[in-house]
């Protein structure tokens, strides 16, 4: 009988992100091991991605709240292989972030096995190093 598979993460070095104006803080925050999501300082909509104004009422006014690290799988797919690593297992998730209402996250959840994973599992961030100093938020099941 083989050992169950266990989800994983990219290695560090291959995962590089790209800042600007409106992700910074973000990137910041993760560096920090702090997950924040940009809040409309007029209208009070969350949003993510960052953007440059609030799809809601327009406004450039933003606020960044620090969230709880704690979120609901949406969507996810099982990934199995990636160009040069052919025996890792991803799992790809979309996460509802319950502190920050209508706002979605794009992130992997990992250390789960895929075959047990379901839509409204819950999930917690940690963070984990990649390329020129950086952290990415990622996912683990809550135990």
């Amino acid at each position: 009988m083989s050992a169950p598979v266990t989800s994983a993460a990219l290695p560090a070095d291959k995962v590089n992100i790209t800042t600007d104006g409106y992700t910074e803080p973000f990137w910041q925050a993760a560096k920090e091991d702090r997950l924040v999501a940009p809040k409309c300082g007029e209208c009070g909509h969350f949003r993510l991605p960052p953007t440059p104004f609030c799809p809601e009422c327009q406004s450039r006014e933003v606020e960044w709240t620090e969230l709880s690290g704690v979120a609901e799988v949406f969507s996810f797919s099982v990934l199995h292989g990636f160009p040069g690593i052919p025996d890792i297992t991803m799992i790809a998730a979309v996460l509802d972030l319950p502190d920050a209402p209508g706002a979605r996250l794009v992130s992997n959840i990992v250390g789960a096995d895929p075959a047990t994973v379901a839509i409204g599992d819950r999930v917690e961030v940690f963070f984990s190093p990649i390329a020129d100093g950086w952290k990415i938020p990622l996912f683990r099941p809550v135990s």
